[in-house]
């Protein structure tokens, strides 16, 4: 199965929800979708390549609608290594007799992902949609730039490869697409250390991690 678009367990009130939906008109969930390709570019791409467990780090990533058209929702899916675990930031493990597979490389932090500079969300992030692994931010018009973050803790030392794709909708109907046509799609190769971060406190009396 693809790293893209692999389905993730609803709550159960979000599934009902979901399901009075479906029952009500019976449209397709890709139905008001357009088709074609959206050409985003991508302003920002920002995540620490030397990190160390339990500390806090932020990746940032900023896109612009270079288009004529509207992007009808700007998506985001975001994977490790080959991205075949179910999560954003897992990965799978093969050792024999787990419950579940799927092992955390960073924890995603509560009200994250959300738009640079906004203040924390009442309720989830409004960036959740029903993917494990795909973020949706709403319509990109053209000339707008929007800028998204998540906040992580490293919780497994080792090199990981985080990859982010970008997408113009949620059921690949509508696509994102470079200038040249190409994905729209960025790396980071980053490397979690089990070491603590050396500190020490300058002369204004403030403790400053060394990286």
């Amino acid at each position: 199965m693809s790293a893209r678009r692999r389905l993730a367990p609803l709550p159960a009130l979000a599934a009902a929800a979901v399901a009075l939906a479906a029952c009500g008109s019976g449209e397709r969930q890709d139905a008001n979708e357009p088709e074609g390709d959206f050409e985003v570019e991508v302003t920002e791409a920002k995540f620490p390549t030397k990190q160390a467990l339990a500390g806090n780090h932020d990746l940032v990533i900023g896109l612009e609608n270079t288009g004529e058209e509207t992007v009808p929702e700007l998506s985001l899916t975001v994977f490790v290594d080959d991205g075949t675990a179910n999560g954003s930031f897992n990965i799978r493990s093969d050792q024999p007799g787990l419950a579940n597979p799927n092992r955390p490389v960073w924890v995603l932090e509560n009200k994250y992902p959300r738009f640079v500079g906004q203040p924390p969300p009442k309720g989830l992030s409004g960036g959740f949609r029903a993917q494990t692994n795909t973020f949706g931010f709403g319509e990109l018009e053209p000339d707008e730039t929007k800028e998204m973050i998540w906040r992580v803790s490293p919780v497994e030392s080792g090199v990981y490869t985080l990859t982010f794709i970008v997408e113009a909708g949620l059921t690949g109907k509508a696509r994102a697409v470079t200038a040249d046509g190409e994905e729209v799609r960025g790396e980071f190769i980053v490397e979690i250390t089990d070491e603590p971060p050396k500190q020490r406190v300058n002369n204004e009396g403030k403790v400053v991690t060394e990286s």
